[in-house]
C-alpha cells in the first residue's frame, strides 16, 4: 500500500479504547494495512468501494478515552490466548499497539470527580483536538465503542457518559458515530443541527442482522409471523454490563425496531439476555420463530447464530471510520441514514431492510465518488 504523508492521516479516537472491540480494531488495522491478514469483514475495501475517495487503512492513527487501566499490548495479548486474536497478532502489531496506548487519555466521569458536564466536556474536547494537532491529521473521527450504559432516568440531569463524549465531539468539530445502544448524541440537549457528519446508534452484527434479512422475507411472501422469540448468551465485559436489565433494555429496543419495521407489527416474544462469563468474548444467539402458511397452517423456523462480538464488529468500525471520515471531506454534515446498513437504530429515514439499506449505502458511494463540493 502506498504511505502518505501525515496531512492526508486521518484520526480514529475511539470511546472505550482500552476495550475487547476497540483492541481488536486497532491490532486488525495494524494487520491488514501490513498485508498480515486479509480484510475479511470490510465492505468499504470491495470493489464498489473502490473509488471513492476514502482514507486507506494504513492512513489511521488511533487513540482515544477509557477509565479502565489494563494497556492494549496486554489486553491483545488477553484475546490471543481466547481465540478471539492469532495468536501470533498481538507480537506482530505490538508497535500499533504501543503507538495506539500513548494516545489513551483517562475518561470520565469517574468517582470522585467534581468537574461538571461542561468542564468534562471541554477536557474530552481537548484531548481530541490535541490529538488531531499533534499528529498532524487531517480530520479525527470519535467512534463510541464503550459498554452499553442504561437510558437516562432524568432528561434535564447531568448528561450520561456516552453523551458527555458525544458533546466533546461536536465541541471538537470531530465527526461522530455511535456504535453502541447508549444515549449519545441523540440525547434531547444534543440536538442539531450539526457542523459534522453524525451517524447510527447500535452496530448490527448478527442476531439483528438476521432478523433485517428473515423480516422483510416473511412480510414479502405474504406470511404472517406470529411470535419471535430470542435468547443471547453472552460473556466478557458485554454480558456483565447487560446482565442490567436497564441496559439490557436500550440493547434491546434496536432488535424490536427492526421488526416492527420491517413486518409492519410487532409479533408475540421477547428477547433475553443471560451473562455466561465462560464464553468470553463469543456469543450465541437463537430466534424461534413462529409463523402462518397458506390456510393457517403453521410453522416454524429456528436460526442459531454463534460468532466472537468482537472479530465482527471490528471491520464494521473500521468501514464507518472511513465512511465518515470521507464524509467530512467532502463537506457533508448531520445525519447520514444512508449508513444504516450497519446499525440496529440508524438514523431517521432509513429503512430497516438490509437489502435496502445495501443499496442506500451504494448511493452514498457515489456521493463520496462525486469531485466538487
Amino acid at each position: 500500500m502506498t504511505t502518505t504523508g501525515p496531512s492526508t492521516r486521518t484520526g480514529v479516537w475511539l470511546v472505550g479504547a482500552r476495550g475487547s472491540l476497540a483492541t481488536t480494531v486497532v491490532a486488525g488495522c495494524g494487520a491488514v494495512a501490513a498485508g498480515l491478514r486479509p480484510p475479511v469483514g470490510m465492505v468499504t475495501l470491495t470493489e464498489p468501494f473502490a473509488d471513492c475517495g476514502l482514507p486507506g487503512v494504513e492512513t489511521l492513527v488511533f487513540g482515544g478515552h477509557d477509565v479502565v487501566p489494563c494497556p492494549l499490548p496486554k489486553r491483545a495479548e488477553q484475546l490471543a490466548a481466547q481465540g478471539v486474536l492469532p495468536h501470533d497478532l498481538p507480537a506482530a502489531v505490538r508497535g500499533e499497539l504501543d503507538a495506539a496506548e500513548r494516545e489513551i487519555r483517562t475518561g470520565g466521569p469517574v468517582r470522585g470527580d467534581r468537574r461538571d458536564d461542561d468542564e468534562l466536556i471541554g477536557a474530552f474536547a481537548g484531548h481530541i483536538a490535541d490529538f488531531r494537532t499533534r499528529n498532524g491529521l487531517a480530520r479525527c473521527v470519535v467512534v463510541n465503542v464503550a459498554s452499553t450504559e442504561p437510558a437516562p432516568a432524568d432528561p434535564d440531569g447531568r448528561l450520561p457518559a456516552s453523551s458527555l463524549y458525544a458533546a466533546a465531539a461536536l465541541r471538537a468539530g470531530a465527526p461522530y458515530v455511535n456504535f453502541t445502544p447508549s444515549t449519545g448524541i441523540r440525547h434531547p440537549r444534543l440536538a442539531g443541527p450539526y457542523e459534522v457528519p453524525v451517524a447510527g446508534r447500535d452496530g448490527k452484527t448478527g442476531q439483528t442482522m438476521l432478523r433485517s434479512v428473515l423480516g422483510p422475507m416473511f412480510a414479502q411472501r405474504a406470511l404472517t409471523v406470529r411470535a419471535w422469540s430470542g435468547v443471547n448468551l453472552l460473556g466478557g465485559g458485554d454480558g456483565a454490563v447487560l446482565a442490567d436489565p436497564a441496559a439490557a433494555a436500550a440493547k434491546n429496543a434496536g432488535k424490536a425496531r427492526v421488526l416492527a419495521e420491517t413486518l409492519g407489527t410487532v409479533p408475540e416474544g421477547v428477547v433475553h439476555i443471560d451473562d455466561v462469563p465462560s464464553l468470553g468474548d463469543w456469543k450465541t444467539a437463537w430466534d424461534h420463530i413462529a409463523f402462518e402458511g397458506f390456510l393457517g397452517t403453521r410453522m416454524v423456523l429456528q436460526t442459531t447464530w454463534q460468532g466472537c462480538d468482537s472479530a465482527l464488529a471490528a471491520p464494521l468500525v473500521l468501514d464507518l471510520a472511513r465512511l465518515v471520515a470521507r464524509a467530512h471531506e467532502r463537506g457533508l454534515t448531520g445525519p447520514l441514514p444512508e449508513l444504516g446498513f450497519y446499525f440496529k437504530d440508524p438514523d431517521e429515514g432509513a429503512s430497516s431492510a438490509l437489502a435496502e439499506q445495501y443499496t442506500a449505502l451504494l448511493g452514498l458511494a457515489e456521493r463520496l465518488r462525486e469531485t466538487g463540493a
